[in-house]
């Protein structure tokens, strides 16, 4: 039975021989019985009798050859593979080129064979079109769609909108600055010459090949941030806020999943554990309410109602407690007044109040003999010792709170954390006292 291989003309684009292990040449054998994978024999082993594992010498067999015409009678199949080959490395219309690359055809013949049966065959002509089509639906949406009459947004360099989009420009549907943006510096110095040996040539190939992956990774990369709507950062931080809290740690772990399953595969899950979560609290509400023997609806917002009332209460009972404590102490009382007229005066409260952990506070700090005593006045040797602080490490947060504050003209207390990475406690400490002392001003 002759078959059409689907091969090229190169030997080493063929599969060997399960025999010699040799690259086939046509005619050659295919078992009809054997495979997946595919098990070939050329014509030596074929009339040996060659048997391997599970094929056997009387198993059905098939001839692979492309020596028989397909749409012309002078042109064999094998000629017409060739002649596509040929248009693909030369390019369509230098037909001198294709004619020698074939060796069987001349130019008048292969274009003249070309446009009769790929170009002006209604058959083909409707595949190409079809084809067409259907590549240019694949790359409609490469880039952010908008109408031709508008003018798409350019945010400007280094603003806020631009950072928020990672630098993407949707007129040109690309980035600033890509993924890997210096890959292409390996191939600045590598230039092909006919004097290079064959090592240099394969290392030169290698570098080429390596910088065709990276070019991979980078459009995978492009693909993924475009097909997760992952452009626009901020609008894709709000739209995860919608889900509770439960779900947006689920959708943080899965993130890294989504790149495999795909943009809506990853939706779909994400979305049916929301729907699982939303049930599965509806359904621990329903066994409260038969728990505590509530049969309808209505009883059920009686129920809520009464709830929320238990909870302000006891909210309420806890604060007075807090308060009794207070009152209990005196030396806890005078503090808590005096904070509470700090905060009604709008001045920052600078005596802490009494914690009612049970835990003993920590003793105030030793500064005989630490480094940098001597430089502190008796006041800051005081808040030393009680926010438990080294003279050192005190004179070098006052310098730079210090130097800040004449830059600005002023300084908040946010700022003042921001320079000093150490417990907020002691920082909004160190920053009142300051504030008092008149060291410092307000921003």
């Amino acid at each position: 039975m002759d078959r059409l291989g689907s091969f090229s003309n190169d030997p080493s684009d063929k599969p060997p021989c399960r025999g010699c292990s040799s690259y086939l040449m046509e005619p050659y054998i295919k078992c009809a019985e054997c495979g997946p994978p595919p098990f070939f024999l050329c014509l030596q082993c074929f009339t040996r009798g060659f048997e391997y594992k599970k094929h056997q010498s009387d198993h059905t067999y098939e001839i692979m050859t492309s020596d028989f015409p397909v749409l012309d009678p002078s042109w064999t199949a094998q000629e017409e593979m060739a002649l596509l080959e040929a248009v693909m490395d030369c390019g369509f219309g230098n037909w001198q080129d294709v004619a020698n690359q074939m060796c069987t055809k001349t130019k008048e013949e292969c274009e003249k064979h070309y446009m009769k049966h790929f170009i002006n065959n209604p058959l083909f002509a409707s595949t190409l079109l079809n084809l067409k089509q259907a590549e240019e639906a694949k790359t409609a949406d490469t880039a952010i769609p908008f109408h031709s009459t508008d003018d798409p947004p350019r945010p400007t360099f280094d603003s806020l909108l631009s950072r928020d989009m990672a630098g993407y420009m949707p007129a040109r549907a690309d980035f600033i600055e890509e993924f890997d943006n210096y890959a292409e510096w390996d191939l600045r110095d590598i230039d092909f010459v006919e004097d290079d040996s064959d090592i240099l040539h394969a290392l030169k190939m290698a570098v080429v090949d390596i910088y065709h992956s990276r070019l991979k990774e980078r459009q995978r990369r492009k693909k993924i941030i475009r097909d997760h709507g992952l452009i626009n950062l901020r609008k894709f931080q709000l739209m995860e806020r919608r889900y509770p809290k439960e779900v947006q740690d689920l959708y943080e772990t899965m993130r890294r999943f989504a790149r495999i399953v795909g943009p809506v595969e990853h939706d779909k899950f994400i979305e049916s554990h929301a729907l699982e979560f939303e049930l599965r609290r509806e359904i621990k509400r329903l066994q409260e309410y038969r728990t505590a023997g509530i049969t309808n609806f209505c009883s059920a917002r009686t129920y809520d109602h009464l709830k929320k009332t238990r909870e302000e209460e006891r909210l309420k009972r806890t604060m007075l407690s807090e308060v009794l404590q207070y009152i209990q102490d005196s030396s806890a009382c005078q503090q808590w007044l005096r904070r509470q007229a700090d905060i009604d005066s709008g001045l920052s409260p600078s005596i802490p109040m009494a914690s009612n952990s049970g835990r003993r506070s920590a003793p105030p700090l030793n500064l005989t003999g630490l480094p940098g005593t001597e430089k502190l006045n008796e006041k800051e040797k005081e808040l030393c010792q009680m926010v438990r602080l080294v003279p050192g490490a005190y004179l070098e947060y006052k310098s730079a709170l210090l130097n800040e504050c004449n830059k600005q003209g002023g300084l908040r207390l946010a700022q003042a954390r921001a320079l000093i990475k150490i417990d907020v406690n002691k920082t909004r400490k160190i920053y009142d006292f300051l504030i008092r002392e008149g060291y410092i001003t307000k921003g």
